[in-house]
């Protein structure tokens, strides 16, 4: 599988396939799932007993925040990639080029990290335990799969190159240097 996985990763793919992957990738990322979550959320707190969380207009502006703050991260992540990396988030077109500039720079996972955000937000909003219980249970599955099957492709595809960057960038929570200081110094 790991194989299938790296000639797939390897294959670049025209600017308008990438942008029609995009489109389909949308539909399920920012509306259907976000709708699952809304509907299933909920439901799930009535079936186990949970209670609505009423978290008032702090709750709100929390979570359209995360909402709000996970959508530019991934979207500025989309955009590094599409243009830097000549590929998409999405495994089968991946990058064509080790990115390393921001956000790729705070951490190896900006497009995890904004998902997650964006999701547990949703769930802020909601007030569902069981939403946010469900973000945390996909983003463990999605982690998983990243470090046991990108990072292994990043590390055939690239090398050296990506040994580098991954001992040198964290996995998943940021790490702000200080403005104006130098890697290594």
């Amino acid at each position: 599988m790991r194989e299938r996985f790296l000639r797939q990763a390897k294959r670049e793919y025209r600017p308008g396939q990438r942008l029609a992957l995009l489109a389909v990738a949308a539909v399920f990322f920012v509306l259907l799932l976000p709708y699952l979550l809304m509907v299933l959320g909920p439901r799930l707190d009535g079936v186990l007993g949970l209670p609505r969380l009423a978290l008032g207009t702090i709750g709100l502006t929390l979570g359209v925040g995360m909402i709000l703050g996970g959508w530019l991260l991934a979207v500025w992540t989309i955009y590094v990639q599409f243009t830097l990396g000549r590929g998409t988030p999405v495994p089968v077109m991946a990058t064509q080029e080790l990115v390393v500039e921001p956000p790729f720079t705070y951490c190896r996972n900006p497009m995890a990290l904004g998902a997650i955000i964006l999701y547990l937000g949703v769930a802020v909003v909601i007030g569902s335990l069981s939403a946010a219980g469900l973000v945390l249970l996909g983003a463990a599955l999605l982690l998983w799969y990243i470090h046991r099957f990108e990072e292994w492709e990043m590390e055939q595809r690239f090398g050296q190159a990506y040994l580098d960057y991954r001992r040198r960038t964290p996995f998943l929570i940021p790490r702000f240097r200080r403005l104006g200081r130098q890697p290594g110094r």
